[in-house]
């Protein structure tokens, strides 16, 4: 309770600094938080290793291991719900989850529907998954070959136009992946979590994702639009400077055997103690 208290009033002084804020602010989902000891976070059910189940069913991962931290530190219990990227946003916008981790990358149009609070924890990119005998080493390795890739999607045109690569497009992940174990193109080009989480799934040892991702767009955490400016949001918004200050979302990726991002290490210099040694 000590701990909630000392919470609640450093984040007290912090919201009641603006007097807009202060006028504007019901804190009624935090209050609700508070009041039932409790706080329930929306996570992925199928995004390995973000967030998954485990052979017994249990959700688990990097982002299920943020949304337990956020809880110990309030001093509440965690409850999880399994939620997809078609309805993350409606289950935080009616009520359904308090908080929602659950691999959403940052747009101006979710900002309109959802709070999503600075600084961004992690980011995607563009990468490929190649068979580990190409040793492909450089994104103009593809050029003038076939690459495997998704209809629909921007990396397509991207790596065609920047790269000369000859992009093969099938209707579904799994037909291009398909044709890639089938050696109709050199590599399969699509966003590197997704990647990521196919190297780890013991189903594509022999392949790699051997370049350096581009086009980065990084994730974002989201409380109910209306308290992204009050005390959750800014409570949030604190947990994740710490996260990339103390190194701990980098300890993650690796605890999860996730490929090292350049963009953590970034984030991690970006906010580092200026009197830390």
């Amino acid at each position: 309770m000590n701990k909630i208290a000392g919470t609640l009033a450093m984040l007290s002084i912090l919201v009641s600094s603006t007097s807009a804020y202060a006028i504007e602010c019901n804190n009624t989902v935090w209050n609700k938080i508070q009041a039932n000891g409790k706080i329930v976070v929306g996570v992925k059910a199928d995004t390995k290793p973000w967030g998954y189940r485990s052979s017994d069913g249990k959700l688990i991962g990097m982002e299920i291991d943020l949304a337990q931290e956020v809880a110990d530190t309030l001093g509440v219990e965690l409850e999880l719900v399994a939620v997809q990227s078609s309805n993350r946003m409606q289950f935080l916008e009616v009520g359904k989850i308090d908080l929602m981790i659950a691999t959403m990358s940052d747009r101006l149009d979710r900002r309109k529907i959802v709070g999503v609070v600075g600084p961004n924890y992690y980011s995607s990119g563009t990468n490929i998954m190649a068979p580990k005998a190409l040793k492909i080493t450089s994104w103009n390795d593809l050029n003038g070959k076939p690459v495997c890739g998704k209809q629909g999607t921007f990396y397509n045109k991207i790596i065609e136009e920047r790269y000369g690569a000859d992009v093969i497009a099938f209707g579904g992940n799994a037909e291009a992946k398909q044709a890639l174990r089938d050696k109709k193109c050199i590599a399969w080009v699509y966003d590197d979590s997704v990647i990521a989480g196919d190297l780890l799934s013991g189903n594509f040892d022999d392949y790699e994702m051997p370049l350096a991702s581009e086009d980065d767009n990084p994730w974002g955490i989201a409380v109910p639009i209306e308290e992204r400016n009050c005390v959750f949001g800014r409570f949030i918004s604190g947990m994740q400077f710490n996260w990339h200050q103390t190194g701990d979302l980098i300890k993650l990726e690796e605890k999860w055997g996730i490929q090292s991002t350049a963009y953590l290490a970034t984030q991690k210099d970006q906010f580092a103690d200026w009197l830390s040694e």
